[in-house]
């Protein structure tokens, strides 16, 4: 029970994931840059950015397990990754007007990866204003 009071902002925050990429295909505007890089991958990518955080917050807040504290941001990272991949899985397979995109497998492998490596500085910054 201590594990989902912990992670439960995770766990929304990745529903809310899910949800978003059951939005039919042609419900969602193309917007690219300069026809390189389109919006969407930046959305991803920050999805994940944000699931990352949430889950090494939770995973670290668990006192009883000291295995789990210990190892927090990279089963995080695991996690997410793996998260982003299966999303992409279910696209291709369950959801109508979608399909699996590598590139978006990237951009949420990439925002995951970007919060586990500046999760320490955030934390820092986020709790000097917070007391402060």
């Amino acid at each position: 029970m201590l594990f989902l009071k912990y992670n439960k902002w995770a766990l929304l925050w990745a529903l809310l994931i899910l949800a978003l990429c059951g939005i039919p295909g042609k419900d969602i505007p193309h917007i690219s840059f300069l026809e390189i890089l389109s919006f969407d991958k930046f959305v991803h990518a920050a999805l994940f950015f944000v699931l990352i955080l949430l889950a090494i917050r939770g995973f670290l807040l668990q006192e009883n397990s000291i295995k789990l504290k210990h190892s927090a941001k990279w089963l995080a990272l695991l996690l997410c990754i793996v998260y982003g991949g299966l999303l992409e899985i279910m696209q291709a397979k369950l959801f109508e007007g979608r399909n699996a995109d590598l590139f978006d497998f990237l951009a949420n492998s990439l925002g995951s990866t970007i919060g586990f490596v500046f999760y320490n500085k955030l934390e820092k910054i986020f709790l000097i204003r917070f007391i402060n």
